[in-house]
Formats: C-alpha cells, sequence, structure tokens
C-alpha cells in the first residue's frame, strides 16, 4: 500500500484520530517519552518526529509541525486530508506583548490575527483572523478547570517572521491595533486548514519570553519544562 504524502511516511493506520503538535521535534519526543504508553516511532522523514501510542487508554499521536506557517500547513493538511485526523491541538511556545502574561503563563488561543498571505494563497480566502474549533476550545477550557492549571484565553499574533525591522509596528502597536496578547507563527494556518477540510484544530501556548519584560527561558526548558500545557493537552482527548 502506498504511503499517503512524500512528508509523512506512517502508514495511515498509524496515525491516530487525535493528534498533539508541538513544533519542535524533540519536544515530540519528549511527549512520547514521558507521557504516552507503547509509543511508536511513525515518522522520522525530515527529523518531523511522530510517535502514535496510548495515553490513559487513548490512542493519540503526537507530531512535529516545525517553524512557520508554511511547515504548519503541509503537515497539517496532509493529517487532516490524507490522514483522516479529525483533531490537532498544536502544543507551542509564544512572546508576551503585554504584562497580563507572564513566563510560563498557559494561554488557549481565541482567536489568530495574521498578515500571513497563506489563506488568500491557499483559497482566495481574505480573512485576516481564524479561528480554532469551539468545541474543542470548550473541552481544554473544562479539562483545565478540572486540573486546577490555570488557563487563559487570548487573541495571538501569527508572524510569518522571527525578526522585524524597526520600520514596522512593534508589539505595543500590535497589540493596541489587532488586540494581540501574544505571538506565536503557527496557529493562523492551522486554524485555516481546520476550516477548510471540516476539522477540529485548538492550540496552547506556553509564554516562554516577554517582550514587556524581557525575561526568556533558555532552549532546554522550552523543550521540557512546559508539562502545565502537555497535561492539560493530553487530559483533553
Amino acid at each position: 500500500m502506498p504511503i499517503p504524502t512524500p512528508h509523512i511516511e506512517a502508514k495511515k493506520e498509524e496515525i491516530a484520530g487525535t493528534v498533539i503538535m508541538p513544533g519542535d521535534p524533540l519536544r515530540a519526543r519528549y511527549v512520547a517519552e514521558h507521557f504516552l504508553e507503547n509509543a511508536k516511532l511513525v515518522n522520522k522523514v525530515r527529523n518531523a518526529y511522530g510517535y502514535t501510542g496510548t495515553y490513559r487508554g487513548k490512542e493519540l499521536t503526537v507530531m512535529a509541525s516545525g517553524m512557520g506557517m508554511p511547515s504548519m500547513g503541509i503537515y497539517s493538511y496532509e493529517l487532516f486530508k490524507f490522514y483522516d485526523v479529525e483533531n490537532i491541538i498544536r502544543i507551542g511556545s509564544a512572546g508576551a506583548y503585554t504584562d497580563h502574561l507572564a513566563v510560563y503563563d498557559v494561554v488557549l488561543v481565541d482567536s489568530a490575527w495574521s498578515r500571513s498571505s497563506f489563506a488568500k494563497v491557499q483559497n482566495g480566502c481574505q480573512d485576516d483572523v481564524m479561528y480554532p474549533s469551539k468545541e474543542l476550545n470548550a473541552k481544554i477550557l473544562e479539562t483545565a478547570e478540572n486540573l486546577q492549571i490555570p488557563v487563559k484565553p487570548a487573541r495571538v499574533h501569527s508572524s510569518d517572521v522571527f525578526y522585524a525591522e524597526d520600520n514596522m509596528d512593534d508589539f505595543r502597536e500590535l497589540y493596541r491595533k489587532h488586540q494581540c496578547e501574544c505571538v506565536e507563527m503557527e496557529s493562523f494556518a492551522l486554524f485555516h486548514n481546520a476550516k477548510l477540510l471540516g476539522k477540529n484544530a485548538a492550540c496552547l501556548l506556553t509564554i516562554s519570553d516577554s517582550f514587556v519584560t524581557h525575561e526568556e527561558l533558555s532552549s532546554l526548558a522550552r523543550q521540557e519544562s512546559f508539562e502545565n500545557m502537555m497535561k492539560v493537552a493530553l487530559e483533553s482527548c
């Protein structure tokens, strides 16, 4: 039987109906090794590690998306379209644009604003705000409450660039003009693909650095110390 896509080597039956999706392949491996039972490596093409196992008896896949909307766009589309995945929960890091969010806070994205041309080029959609699945977000909020883990709903800025020049709007202007409280680089594309294909998507983020206070976490801390976010995502499944 042929492999469904050139970017994922897993057989169709090796991918679960729900996927937890960090950007970092090493975070995917960390989640698999520390939370899943009987985790099996099902994808290593381009080192975008994907593992399928069980969590509290539920089959789950955890797989890396890579960085940025083009990468998330490819993997989420292929998982939804060719692997019949129904739910993708992105787990990632974000930079805070306001002092309402502090390092280690867990954010549930309630909308993603972007200047990206991703949706326009993909299917002509002109919207600059994309939304997650209401049902999936409600389940995540309920789960977080049951776990007594604080989760803060917020609008995110999904950026196409990590480094912007001084003549562009800074974080204060992006917060003032578009109500974006933090920044990451993937959820706009994920939400668009889910809407396009009639699937469910959500995004949980941990604040890893602050534009306001200039506090930031190390790469190792980003990889391994976001356990509240991971627990909420896993229990929501």
